[in-house]
């Protein structure tokens, strides 16, 4: 299963009861943490989640409410003795970030920190494993962005046992069918393959929009998604302002759902303006109804 625990739901300025960009994206109890705004570690320690299960972290930019609690959960990692390598994903310069920091205050880590840089401009697999690959989704804000695509990849077939018997298929026949070839029995009957074998479930998929004017390619890109989380600083009325910063609304995030035909949709990302949240999921929700609040603390699941 897919499960995304949010972390951190607020924008860049310091509010009581939220906090900056963060979520732990878990694919097949495999964990990844997605930006890294203040107080990552504390924010994940609260939610049961051990960081040394992290297989990697995917930063979206390199504004700080996305990335200044990396460099103490580095440090946190050493502490508690981590010995195999982490990657962090990331635009440029972040090596160069990451090199002074090393320098400064973390230079006898037990484990090696690994820089991956994320093009910006280009939609492609970024990394991938048996059961998993991340796409990048080029995004329109201030500085170089980009969003994260997470797609299981579609298993091996499954040969339905009422055929097996029936047939009386051979353990060679049964392999045959499940790299997805027709079956030729001894009486020369062959059996087209979708007629033996069949998918246990259909793969599924999680895109996280980061900070971003509202983009139609990156509505493209993730079409059909069953949950895609979007940044929604601000509501209608202060449209200008978003565009002049590179931000969406909350009916922009809703748009995008629209046309991307998401199964559901998160909003985040929110302005310290708004002292509830409440405000930009009505605005969400008259255009796109399968809207929540990415909620501080929830963990969301795709079976």
């Amino acid at each position: 299963m897919i499960k995304v625990t949010i972390l951190g739901n607020a924008s860049a300025k310091p509010t009581v009861n939220r906090h900056p960009s963060s979520q732990i994206v878990c694919v097949n109890e495999q964990y990844y943490l997605v930006d890294a705004g203040e107080g990552v570690q504390q924010r994940m320690f609260r939610a049961g989640i051990n960081p040394l299960r992290l297989r990697g972290v995917f930063i979206s930019h390199l504004h700080g409410d996305h990335v200044f609690g990396l460099f103490p959960l580095l440090s946190t990692l050493g502490l508690y003795g981590r010995q195999t390598p982490l990657t962090v994903y990331a635009p440029r310069p972040f090596g160069e970030i990451l090199e002074a920091h090393l320098r400064f205050f973390d230079s006898q880590l037990p484990y090696e920190v690994q820089w991956v840089e994320v093009d910006t401009t280009k939609h492609r697999i970024i990394f991938e494993n048996r059961t998993l690959e991340v796409w990048s989704i080029p995004l329109r804000h201030r500085v170089p962005c980009a969003g994260f695509l997470f797609r299981e990849k579609q298993g091996e077939k499954n040969v339905d046992k009422w055929c097996i018997e029936r047939y009386g298929l051979s353990i060679a026949q049964i392999v045959a069918a499940k790299r997805g070839e027709d079956v030729t029995l001894e009486d020369g009957t062959t059996l087209p393959n979708e007629q033996l074998t069949y998918y246990a479930h259909t793969p599924r998929s999680y895109a996280y929009l980061s900070d971003t004017a509202r983009s139609a390619i990156a509505a493209r890109r993730v079409k059909g998604v069953d949950l895609l989380y979007h940044e929604a600083t601000y509501t209608s009325d202060q449209s200008r302002e978003a565009k002049a910063r590179g931000h969406s609304t909350a009916a922009d995030a809703a748009r995008t759902a629209l046309a991307a035909e998401a199964g559901r949709l998160l909003i985040g990302h929110f302005s310290s303006r708004y002292k509830s949240a409440d405000v930009l999921l009505d605005e969400a929700r008259t255009i796109f109804p399968q809207s929540d609040i990415a909620t501080e603390g929830e963990t969301y699941v795709l079976k």
